[in-house]
């Protein structure tokens, strides 16, 4: 292998690739960075993408088909070929064991492998490659994990280190609103109706499904009190004081106030909130059907992990049904 070859795959492979760091890159500058690259079927890349454009995918799908495709074509002609015709299910199936052999977590490996099969279906619908390389197709089983909420006690000490009117809004709104980090960070004041008590999310982050939430007590009060102090002219509800408030951003202050919290070890990231307000709000009785449409979760399956998680009537009916095991109340034999 050449040493230009091998810094291309190398660059294709890297998990820093400057455009992953755009919040929202236009076409042409995923047209331009198609443009730089030296690989096979360049022009079909150029066209898928003109495709997913169409169809209005969100940035981050955007970024994720054009890191994939590329990634494989790469290693594709690391192996010497060229000719896309000749794509097989060996190729797919050699590129998915590079990405394990790599170390990517099976998450990001059949994340890679879902936008891989998207662009091959479209290189078969413009009959580029033949519908043979369907007949085996791979697929990765992934664990499917608990979410971990935060504990009501840790709720308590995490809120209690909080004093920052900013901040102590921003991590309210997540923790009584269940909205994912980016939907809370694209929220522009308009989005707000404190007489109403509500945000309207127009379009959800992962599935373009809008919705509206509502706001707590004390999710309110906070609000209130920010602002009175933020700049009436920025758009954006929150927003950083030097440069604009990023996910990292919003990171750094939660994992700050769990460290200032005595929390940093307990495995607490960003996005336990939302896991938070779906386990106390079950834990509180509300419907499964109910918790789904302030998650904006498509399918009630995805609500389901948290029932799994903190279903309180299920350790009730345990603990009723023990405590007669115990007392030997229970006849018969087995």
């Amino acid at each position: 292998m050449t040493q230009s070859r091998r810094q291309l795959i190398e660059y294709f492979f890297s998990e820093t690739v400057d455009f992953q760091e755009s919040a929202a890159p236009s076409l042409d500058r995923f047209l331009q960075k198609i443009s730089k690259m030296e690989i096979p079927g360049k022009e079909h890349i150029e066209n898928y993408m003109r495709y997913k454009w169409r169809m209005n995918h969100r940035p981050s799908t955007l970024k994720g088909s054009l890191h994939s495709a590329s990634s494989f074509l790469s290693f594709y002609a690391a192996r010497g070929k060229i000719r896309l015709q000749e794509i097989v299910s060996d190729d797919v199936e050699a590129f998915i064991e590079h990405l394990q052999d790599r170390g990517l977590k099976v998450t990001t490996a059949r994340t890679r492998l879902n936008h891989l099969w998207a662009f091959l279906r479209y290189l078969i619908d413009q009959d580029v490659i033949g519908e043979r390389i369907l007949k085996r197709k791979i697929s990765l089983k992934v664990p499917e994990f608990l979410p971990r909420a935060i504990s009501p006690g840790d709720v308590r000490r995490l809120l209690g280190a909080i004093k920052a009117p900013r901040d102590r809004a921003l991590i309210l709104v997540l923790l009584r609103t269940g909205m994912r980090i980016g939907e809370v960070l694209r929220l522009n004041v308009r989005d707000l109706d404190i007489r109403e008590r509500k945000i309207h999310i127009y379009e959800g982050e992962k599935n373009c499904l809008g919705r509206v939430v509502y706001l707590s007590d004390d999710a309110l009060m906070a609000l209130k009190l920010w602002l009175k102090q933020r700049d009436d002219r920025r758009e954006h509800l929150f927003y950083g004081f030097r440069r604009g408030l990023c996910y990292t951003s919003a990171r750094n202050i939660f994992v700050r106030y769990l460290t200032e919290a005595g929390l940093l070890n307990k495995g607490y990231t960003i996005h336990s909130l939302r896991h938070t307000f779906a386990s106390e709000l079950l834990n509180a009785g509300m419907r499964l059907e109910c918790l789904q449409l302030l998650l904006g979760h498509r399918e009630i399956e995805m609500t389901r992990r948290y029932a799994r998680l903190t279903d309180k009537s299920r350790e009730e009916e345990y603990f009723r049904a023990m405590a007669v095991i115990e007392q030997g109340g229970i006849d018969g034999t087995y």
